[in-house]
This record gives C-alpha cells, sequence and structure tokens, in this order.
C-alpha cells in the first residue's frame, strides 16, 4: 500500500473521528471568513458613500434617531423651511451650500416610489433679499473658505448634478428627477409624462447609479411636494456642504446656536462611528484567528497524539514490515494536511455563505467573495492543521517496533 492510499483508507474508516478532530478548525476558519468578509465591503461602503456624498453636514429634526447618516432625511418629523433662510441670513463663513429635502411616499404608475423634494438653486437666488443683506455682515478671515452664498455655478445645470453636487439650477414645478433603479424599472425616458400623486409631470433627466438610497428615489420641487403633502413650508432634513476646515470646527457649533431646536450632525460624527465598528470587527476577526490557532491547534493535536498511542502496535508493524520513521511521520502529516484542507475549504464555505446571508443585516452591505481572504484562511487552517500534527508524529516516528510488540 502507497502512503496515499494508507491515509484515504484511514479518513474513510474513521469519519466521526475525523468530523471531531477537525470540527474546532471548521468553526474557526467560518467564523474568521465570514467576519472579514463582512468588514471589508463595510469599510468599502463607506468609502463609496463619502465619494458619493457631498454634504458633510445634517440638520434634522431634534428629536430624530439617527440610524443611517446617508437616509437621514426619511425620519418622518419635520423642520421650517425657514430655517435656510436663516443660515443665509446669519452669513456664516464656511456654508458652501444648502440643500433641504422632503420625502413622502407616492405612487408613480403602478410603482410605489418615495418623492424627494428639492429646492433648485435659482430659487435661492430669486430671494435676492438674503443676498442683499449679508453684503453688511463682515464674514471672519478664512483662507479658502466664503460667507454663505447662493452657489450657481454652472456644474449644477444638468440633472446629474444631483449625484456629483447634492443640488440641481434649475427645476420646474412639474418635473421630475428619476434615480437609476426607479429608471430602469419603469423604463421612462427624458422627456416622457408620467403621472406621480395624481398629478402630470415631464421626465426631465435620469440619474447614474450611485450606490445609495438616491437611487432609489424619484425628485421634484421642494415646493410641489411640499403642496402634494399638505404639511405647509416644512422639509425632514437640510443637507449643508460645508468648507472641510469650517465643517470639523466653527461651523457646526455656530449652527448648533443659530438653530437650537434643530438637531446637526457631522459625517465626522457618524464616520467615526462607523469605523470604530469596523475596528471592532477587524479586531474580532484576529481573535477569531487567535482561537482557531490555540483551540483548532491543540485540539487536533490532541486527537492525533491520542491516535498514535491507540495505533502503538500497527505503527509498530509497519516499521517492522520495513517503514522508515519518515514514512510514519509522514503518514500523521499527510493526514493532518487533508483534515486541515478539507476543514478550511468547508469552514471557508459556510463563511462566505454566512457573509452574504448575513451581511446585509450585520452591516447593511452586500458581500462579494474575496478571493484572496478565501485561500488565505483555507492556508492558514492547514498550517494550523501542520503544526499540530508535527509533535504526535514525531513522536510515532521514534516508537521502537520491539517495544510496540511487548505492550499488551
Amino acid at each position: 500500500m502507497t502512503l496515499k492510499s494508507i491515509i484515504w483508507h484511514e479518513l474513510r474508516s474513521r469519519p466521526a473521528s475525523v468530523i471531531c478532530n477537525s470540527l474546532a478548525i471548521l468553526l474557526g476558519v467560518a467564523a474568521l471568513v465570514a467576519i472579514r468578509h463582512v468588514t471589508v465591503h463595510s469599510e468599502q461602503e463607506i468609502s463609496q458613500q463619502l465619494a458619493d456624498l457631498g454634504a458633510n453636514i445634517l440638520i434634522l429634526p431634534k428629536d430624530t434617531t439617527l440610524q443611517d447618516y446617508y437616509a437621514a432625511d426619511q425620519n418622518g418629523a419635520t423642520l421650517p423651511e425657514e430655517y435656510v433662510a436663516e443660515i443665509y441670513l446669519a452669513g456664516l463663513t464656511g456654508v458652501e451650500q444648502i440643500s433641504p429635502r422632503l420625502n413622502i411616499e407616492a405612487d408613480l404608475g403602478d410603482l410605489a416610489v418615495t418623492l424627494t423634494g428639492i429646492l433648485p438653486q435659482s430659487d435661492l437666488k430669486a430671494q435676492s433679499a438674503w443676498q442683499t443683506t449679508m453684503l453688511f455682515s463682515a464674514p471672519k478671515e478664512h483662507e479658502g473658505c466664503q460667507q454663505a452664498h447662493i452657489n450657481d455655478s454652472a456644474d449644477l445645470v444638468a440633472p446629474e448634478s444631483l449625484v456629483l453636487n447634492r443640488a440641481i439650477q434649475n427645476l420646474d414645478p412639474h418635473e421630475l428627477i428619476l434615480g437609476a433603479d426607479i429608471a430602469e424599472r419603469t423604463s421612462y425616458a427624458v422627456g416622457d409624462k408620467a403621472v406621480i400623486a395624481g398629478e402630470e409631470f415631464t421626465i426631465l433627466g435620469l440619474l447614474p447609479p450611485t450606490g445609495t438610497v438616491d437611487d432609489s428615489r424619484v425628485f421634484a420641487h421642494l415646493h410641489t411636494v411640499q403642496e402634494l403633502a399638505g404639511n405647509g413650508p416644512v422639509c425632514n432634513a437640510i443637507e449643508v456642504i460645508g468648507c472641510c476646515e469650517d465643517a470639523a470646527g466653527d461651523l457646526v457649533p455656530a449652527l448648533r446656536d443659530l438653530l437650537p431646536e434643530a438637531k446637526v450632525v457631522t459625517i465626522a460624527q457618524i464616520v467615526n462611528t462607523q469605523v470604530g465598528v469596523n475596528q471592532l470587527m477587524a479586531n474580532t476577526s484576529w481573535f477569531i484567528l487567535g482561537v482557531l490557532i490555540v483551540v483548532g491547534g491543540l485540539s487536533l493535536a490532541t486527537a492525533i497524539a491520542a491516535n498514535v498511542r491507540e495505533r502503538r502496535r500497527e505503527i509498530g508493524t509497519l516499521m517492522a514490515l520495513g517503514a522508515t520513521p519518515r514514512f510514519v511521520q509522514s503518514l500523521f502529516l499527510g493526514k493532518a494536511i487533508v483534515l486541515g484542507l478539507c476543514a478550511g475549504t468547508v469552514g471557508c464555505m459556510i463563511g462566505i455563505v454566512t457573509a452574504i446571508v448575513a451581511g446585509p443585516a450585520w452591516a447593511g452591505v452586500t458581500v462579494s467573495v474575496l478571493p484572496a481572504t478565501a485561500g488565505l484562511s483555507i492556508l492558514i487552517a492547514t498550517l494550523v492543521a501542520i503544526a499540530s500534527a508535527w509533535w504526535p508524529s514525531r513522536q510515532a516516528a521514534r516508537l521502537d517496533p520491539c517495544t510496540c510488540f511487548q505492550e499488551v
């Protein structure tokens, strides 16, 4: 019999022992792979959302519980729209753009959608009293930042500016802009007529995919949505794009002092919280790796050492028939390699499936397979199995056949 055939015969003849010996490694690898997949994709999701999201400050109703920065305007509570005017009138340095939003549920044909009201920059500019008043207020000196002003950049003309700049220059009261998911599901084209909430609108534009909640929204003029909602001049949230240094410094306290009845939240707070969660998950994955090495390794080493003690006579017989110490050692190391590969592969598959299924619930992210993580986990499991079997296999190779036959 060859070395390979002996190993396979041993594994097939004792399936229960094989499962028990590799269970600790299998579970350790599964937990490690699942946590690493969720952590890596959560970090990627944060990076993507930060790249897609221009607003770094949110003004929300005071009692709002913030669960998700990127969907915070779906809180249901409202703010007076006049807060927008107050911010401009205050002439705060570092306010680069303001965009109030109001969400209502509506039907676009047979499709239930979220209709989001936005205020175009042209409407803000029309209220020239804000600009005139601010001429008499002296802004503080700050290189790179400027006093609050209406953004009339040419970059805001196209509907796609909602993705890039979180604002648009012009939007008529009966025009719609469709998010990527809505556009795909309804097959509307630019210029088509659509009925939403009982009113007829013209499709102004279709947004490219962003990977955020905006993909599943329909955008209309804020005042039109206010009329449909029937709750007066209110909004769910006010997005503020602030100069980076001011957003992290004096601007947020100034906004809180200006609007004491509102909650002012910065993206830094949410990112720091999510980064902390990701760091916790990363540290947990290292802890799982330690458990895999210690518990899985000790468990397999103990099992192989017990197997060596139980089969001393068989080992002695092999050596009496001409098996070399190296052959005997290779026999147990080969068995360990097979156990490590099988346990690592099965554990990796379980971990990947768990991450794909549970990732949206755990961290709100979609998880795909990370080949490098999967391959590394299988390699670690195999190395742990080899290291665990090394000492018991050395002991088996040193056995004296004569002594083995003298044992009862």
